[in-house]
């Protein structure tokens, strides 16, 4: 009888979690898909009136946006929506111009166990460090994407952004050398044809 009774807690116990957590997780969501329906809102024609919900500019509709991923990030950075939250919070800060605040959102993104996420995280973290000339940092990152890719973020995208740093610091030859590798492994694809492009030669 006493582990009949046992049994039937735990699993009333276990039905209520899975009862929770698929609540919880469908409010992320929805929370989550707000922020980004506001962050992929169309700006308003210039000279129409004004109307409520939407914007003149990218800063303003940035700012609203930022802010609810900001809430879905408190609220549900424990699960799956709330990681993504975490990352968008970084791109929009980054859009905003608040370097510091984009960076503790995107490294926050990118420890997450979903490697998609987490290196499309990096990759704009590498960004950001390259525009912060933070560039050792940044080309730690493109090397350790091109080495542990992910569908979102290919090596062969980490090695063309790579290769695009080092041409902006006048490293011809370390970038002449990335592009003809993507050229070589990607012969009938879109980095292969933009690595061709960049080293002048015809697919």
């Amino acid at each position: 009888m006493r582990w009949a009774i046992f049994t039937a807690v735990i699993l009333v116990a276990g039905a209520g979690t899975l009862f929770y957590w698929s609540w919880s997780s469908s409010k992320a969501d929805n929370a989550l898909g707000a922020a980004l329906d506001t962050y992929n809102m169309p700006l308003a024609q210039p000279g129409a009136p004004a109307a409520s919900g939407v914007y003149t500019t990218t800063v303003d509709r940035a700012k609203a946006a930022n802010q609810q991923f900001i809430a879905v990030a408190r609220q549900y950075g424990w699960m799956s929506a709330g990681s993504k939250a975490h990352y968008f919070a970084g791109v929009t800060y980054q859009e905003l111009g608040n370097n510091t605040s984009a960076e503790a959102e995107l490294k926050t993104a990118a420890g997450s166990w979903n490697r998609n996420l987490g290196n499309l995280a990096k990759l704009a973290l590498a960004g950001l460090y390259h525009q912060m000339n933070r560039d050792a940092e940044a080309i730690n990152l493109y090397n350790t994407l091109a080495a542990k890719p992910s569908e979102t973020v290919p090596t062969a995208v980490a090695q063309l952004d790579l290769a695009d740093l080092y041409a902006e610091q006048g490293k011809v030859e370390p970038a002449r050398k990335l592009w003809a590798a993507v050229k070589d492994a990607d012969k009938d694809g879109m980095a292969g044809a933009i690595a061709a492009q960049k080293l002048g030669v015809k697919q």
